[in-house]
């Protein structure tokens, strides 16, 4: 199906011409169905041919995954770490821990990836990362997620707003019109979300983007004011926009995650004790108060139920 040919199939298997025709006609006589048409010396797929292939070709990448799973069990403990990070946490709590650890380990090799949350449960299932580091917990059975710091997600008031500027902190009931959305499907937005209807709000963003760093530039452009997590927040400008703390306070947890069933090396256990330092120097320089447990309305109530 995907080479054309026999001779193609033959090439890409490795083996020959014959035995691949050999194949072919063993497998059609064991299902009792015709897979493809010869026609002219060419091969062209039958009907039942193409519904076979969507189901063999999912369980061919399946297939794969046990394979590079296999490739890294085998290659063993080492001195290198592999971690990726949501791409929030890339530029802010990451370079001071990598600075650090790397001058702990002269000889290690530290591995940076950024992924979203999704995507870092998968390669930490394929053991193709040691940690990952992202602001929300995925809840799988296959990965540990450990909470280094927790703190309030922020408003970025433009600089003309002096009145807003002036207080210590931002109600959501007080937001200004022109507000800077996040993705319906963005955790965080939907955090934010789940926090106004439960205090019978319905925000109406003037604008909407799918990352907490371009909700920053355009804060910081005049746009409006975005709501944010603390680590974005923690590189804002503060000559264009105000940074506050919004009340009800939501927290936002900075979360470690590992393989369930893998213990961490040595280079990896000091590359987490200088992410979580890391984490918070980032935060106390930005004046941002770190959590020890979280405090919205929202989550409040869905405890409480």
């Amino acid at each position: 199906m995907r080479a054309g040919t026999v001779s193609g199939a033959a090439r890409l298997l490795h083996i020959s011409q014959p035995a691949v025709s050999k194949v072919l006609q063993h497998a059609e006589a064991q299902l009792g169905l015709t897979l493809f048409e010869r026609v002219a010396g060419k091969f062209h797929p039958t009907p039942e041919a193409r519904r076979l292939f969507a189901e063999v070709d999912k369980l061919h990448a399946e297939l794969m995954s046990i394979r590079r799973l296999a490739v890294n069990l085998k290659s063993g403990p080492q001195q290198r770490v592999r971690l990726s990070v949501t791409p929030a946490l890339g530029a802010t709590v990451v370079p001071l821990a990598v600075a650090r650890w790397s001058r702990s380990f002269a000889s290690g090799h530290c591995e940076l990836a950024t992924h979203h949350t999704r995507e870092l449960v998968q390669a930490l299932i394929l053991s193709e990362l040691d940690l990952g580091l992202t602001l929300q917990d995925p809840q799988h059975p296959g990965v540990h997620a450990e909470v280094l710091t927790r703190a309030p997600m922020m408003a970025l008031l433009p600089a003309r707003g002096a009145a807003l500027r002036a207080r210590t902190a931002v109600r959501l009931e007080s937001l200004p019109r022109h507000l800077i959305g996040l993705s319906p499907q963005d955790p965080l937005g939907l955090r934010l979300t789940a926090e106004c209807e439960a205090l019978g709000l319905s925000l109406q963003p003037q604008v909407s983007v799918q990352t907490y760093q371009l909700a920053r530039q355009l804060a910081e452009a005049g746009v409006g004011t975005a709501i944010v997590d603390p680590f974005t927040a923690a590189q804002a400008d503060r000559g264009r926009v105000a940074v506050r703390p919004v009340e009800p306070l939501i927290t936002v947890p900075l979360v470690l995650l590992t393989p369930v069933a893998a213990p961490l090396s040595q280079p990896a256990r000091r590359l987490v004790q200088e992410l979580r330092q890391s984490a918070s120097v980032c935060l106390h320089e930005a004046g941002i108060a770190e959590v020890a447990e979280p405090g919205s309305a929202a989550e409040r109530r869905a405890r409480t139920r």
